[in-house]
């Protein structure tokens, strides 16, 4: 039996084992991530080098989980919210539909800085809504074999100027093995927490479920195969941001070099490889900053549109896997047309405080709700008693409550900060 892009249920070969696994990393990683993870290289050197792969460890336990919910019932994870009570559509609701207007602004700005830095004869607004009309055309019109394919081009280039930037930087190896012993240097708590909850991901971790389906993986035949994809796209992504923080151990921190805040800090990044290692290092950075900051756009404009039309399907009594539901349906684009054009009008009129400080708020919430509904989900009947959780999986996921919460009240005492 095939899908709606003609996969089948047969188990894949080796070569088609890797897709969804690294859509959901690929999508994860952005700017934001990257500066964290170089200011704590800057600040510390790499004494929070663990923390890092400690991140990473618990986006495969987080992503791992939505996958199994997904294969062992066959239904995706909001079905699995609305098995927990109305509540969750209450918070999911709302959330997703404020997220989307901020997030597409936030995203077509990302992707306009570094392009205006390679190509200045374009204002960064203009890059940045050149982008998001590309990535309302390629998930729009294009089938998810060829989104595939595209994002799997800009992890390439996203990767070899990372790495390439860290290898350049000639990594001091016993430095860094001693960074994989945990430690905190004080005043490092906040930092340790921002990188190890910051690597690959936050709602689009939750879109997982949705890619496999349009992978073609829906049963549990699929489960070491999505548990291979996505222990491979992981480790992909521990490499790339390894290389971010011996970056800023080796460049930044060794040589007392501050940068900037925000999505700017990577453009500072680009001045400084420039500058110690030629005009060619600084526009390679630049590519792989702007391939990160692309593919992050583009997996939210497919993978959320798709979490968007299954929570308004399921809200209006359709069967899951409806037509309207899926990749090209109705609902998926509605809201990939509320990605790309109304966040237009934040990226030329300002953005509103009122608008960001809810943006903020609801943000910090959604991985504290996803760690602990998957708790939920996975240790009761609502999962075949051979794929619930194990005690080391609870334990893994307990953890991720634990950081999370801690991200969430830091993030709403800045916000509240912010109202005084």
């Amino acid at each position: 039996m095939s899908d709606l892009n003609g996969s089948t249920d047969s188990p894949p070969q080796r070569w088609q084992v890797l897709g969804p696994g690294l859509l959901v990393a690929a999508t994860g990683v952005g700017a934001a991530d990257l500066v964290a993870t170089l200011v704590a290289g800057s600040k510390y050197g790499y004494a929070l080098l663990w923390a890092a792969v400690l991140g990473c460890v618990l986006k495969i336990v987080l992503v791992e989980g939505a996958g199994r919910y997904s294969l062992a019932t066959g239904r995706t994870i909001f079905e699995g919210w609305q098995s927990l009570g109305r509540w969750t559509s209450w918070y999911f609701g709302p959330y997703i539909v404020l997220w989307g207007f901020v997030y597409g602004a936030a995203a077509m700005s990302g992707t306009g800085l570094p392009l205006h830095s390679l190509f200045p004869a374009l204002s960064v607004t203009t890059w940045g809504i050149l982008c998001g009309l590309t990535g309302f055309a390629l998930v729009w019109w294009g089938r998810y074999a060829l989104f595939e394919r595209v994002m799997a081009v800009m992890v390439g280039l996203m990767f070899v100027a990372m790495v390439g930037a860290a290898a350049l930087t000639l990594p001091n190896l016993p430095a860094l093995l001693r960074g994989l012993v945990p430690s905190l240097p004080d005043g490092s708590l906040i930092n340790v927490l921002s990188v190890a909850g910051g690597v690959g991901g936050t709602i689009t971790l939750a879109a997982y479920g949705y890619w496999l389906r349009e992978k073609g993986w829906h049963t549990p035949q699929f489960m070491r195969v999505m548990r291979l994809d996505n222990n491979v796209a992981y480790i992909v992504t521990g490499l790339f941001v390894v290389s971010t923080l011996i970056v800023g151990a080796e460049l930044l921190y060794s040589s007392g070099i501050a940068i900037a805040s925000g999505d700017k800090g990577l453009l500072s990044l680009a001045d400084v490889l420039a500058e110690r290692y030629g005009p060619w290092a600084g526009k390679v950075f630049l590519v792989g900053f702007a391939s990160a900051a692309m593919s992050s756009l583009l997996g939210v404009w497919n993978g959320v549109s798709l979490m968007f039309a299954d929570f308004v399907g399921r809200s209006r009594g359709l069967a899951s896997g409806h037509a309207d539901t899926r990749v090209g349906g109705r609902y998926y684009r509605w809201y990939i047309l509320w990605l790309t054009f109304p966040p237009m009008v934040m990226m030329f009129a300002g953005q509103p405080v009122a608008l960001i400080l809810a943006y903020g708020v609801l943000g910090a919430l959604f991985m504290p709700f996803l760690a602990v509904t998957l708790l939920w989900l996975l240790n009761t009947d609502r999962t075949p008693g051979e794929w619930r959780n194990r005690a080391w999986s609870n334990a893994a996921m307990i953890v991720c409550t634990l950081i999370f919460t801690v991200l969430a009240v830091t993030e709403l005492a800045k916000q509240l900060a912010k109202l005084g």
